[in-house]
């Protein structure tokens, strides 16, 4: 194994989970691209900072996921005898083909461009309902009473989910991004991803029993209608993959939402500039993606030896890790000060979504999302304020990048009210 290059401080290059890395990985990013560009981890893991390798290694046939065996030379051979695991080995964000194939094949339908478009009402009426509900009050949290409820009241619309079941969801812990981390579980984690993956079988199986009673226009009864009809997926791979649409179906967004609003309340004048010319939003949401993407790595395996990737060579069977928040601010490809945030950028073209068979199914709808709140925010509440811009609290992930709250505040319709009349 290649020996690991490590800065003059002996500060570790690449420590995801310190709370300095979770706080800004940026400047981390900028020293592995400089020094190390193919580090390898006390794990044994290559990581890949440059946009070229993280490319290349999405996009290209020679790697690919070989979850179950990555996870036994990972951590050992009765690893698959957790429920956690045995349940990630059937996602489609996991699998090959023809795996993948044949699971990508019949979800792919629910979000067409078509599809999505047709969302846009629905999006901006939860959207207005969001703000209906706390624009007396003079404040919120910008992540559980705006950011959060959009997405989760979408992905429950799509996947059937009953209205009088989903206050739960809107409530529900949102912990299970540290499975998709580098670094390994302890066992109290496996545990506690065990107990949350339980409790999610035990719901969604009663669910996929009251859609085979009553199918309704969604997805689950779409699904449950495939697996019965020609076998095309058994119950535990239906269970998992209802299980991942879930939670990819409404984590990037939240983060998406959350990252995008905080970048730009700490650079006013992008925020002054948004304000003034709204038709600049669809181009702004993918700058927040480059920015500070909502999803800063994704992984695959060699299927053969690769005899040159950035200088490096790496025998089959091997973990590459792909950074794609630090891709997105690569000054090979953004040349014009990649660090700053700039909502007039042009050709922004970020990695967040992934690359090649895994390109995210649900990437047009969190850009749709994303750019309705944003924007319905920004028009119906124009002094909101952060009320921190300098200390967030982030989430202590580091594949899925996003906040555990946003507290902001405005003058509120009755304080001005009082105010008027006090006069």
């Amino acid at each position: 194994m290649n020996q690991q290059v490590q800065p003059a401080g002996g500060d570790p290059l690449f420590d995801p989970l310190s709370p300095d890395f979770i706080r800004d990985p940026y400047p981390h990013y900028d020293r592995l691209r400089a020094i190390d560009p193919i580090h390898v981890t006390p794990f044994g893991q290559f990581v890949a900072s440059r946009h070229a390798d993280v490319s290349l290694v999405m996009r290209d046939k020679r790697f690919g996921k070989d979850f179950v065996e990555r996870s036994k030379r990972r951590y050992s051979e009765k690893i698959m005898d957790e429920p956690v695991f045995r349940s990630m080995s059937h996602w489609m964000l996991q699998s090959d083909p023809p795996d993948h194939t044949r699971l990508r094949g019949l979800v792919v339908k629910a979000f067409t461009a078509r599809r999505v478009e047709d969302m846009r009402p629905r999006i901006q009426e939860i959207v207005d309902q969001a703000i209906d509900a706390v624009i007396a009050r003079g404040h919120m949290d910008l992540i559980e009473d705006f950011a959060f409820r959009l997405p989760v009241t979408i992905i429950c619309d799509m996947l059937g989910i009953p209205e009088d079941h989903r206050e739960v969801f809107y409530k529900s812990s949102r912990d299970g991004g540290r499975l998709l981390d580098p670094v390994p579980l302890s066992k109290e984690e496996i545990a506690k991803g065990n107990a949350g993956n339980m409790m999610a079988q035990m719901y969604f199986q009663q669910l996929f029993e009251l859609r085979r009673k009553n199918p309704g226009d969604d997805l689950i009864t779409q699904l449950v209608q495939a697996e019965e009809d020609g076998n095309k997926l058994t119950n535990e791979e239906l269970t998992a993959n209802i299980i991942l649409l879930f939670g990819a179906g409404h984590e990037t967004t939240v983060n998406l939402i959350g990252n995008g609003l905080l970048a730009l309340h700490r650079n006013p004048d992008q925020l002054a500039l948004l304000k003034a010319r709204p038709e600049l939003m669809v181009g702004a949401i993918e700058e927040f993606l480059r920015y500070d993407s909502s999803v800063q790595m994704t992984g695959r395996v060699t299927l053969e030896d690769i005899e040159d990737l950035g200088g490096r060579r790496i025998p089959k069977g091997e973990t590459v890790l792909c950074l794609l928040g630090s891709a997105n601010r690569d000054p090979a490809v953004y040349p014009d000060r990649p660090d700053r945030l700039d909502v007039t950028r042009q050709n922004v073209k970020p990695l967040s979504f992934g690359g090649g068979i895994h390109f995210c199914l649900g990437a047009q709808l969190a850009r749709i999302e994303a750019e309705i709140a944003i924007a319905t925010l920004l028009r119906r509440l124009p002094d909101l304020r952060i009320d921190d811009v300098e200390n967030p609290k982030w989430r202590p992930t580091f594949v899925l990048r996003g906040l555990t709250q946003l507290p902001a505040s405005w003058r509120s319709r009755r304080v001005n009210l009082r105010a008027q009349q006090a006069l």
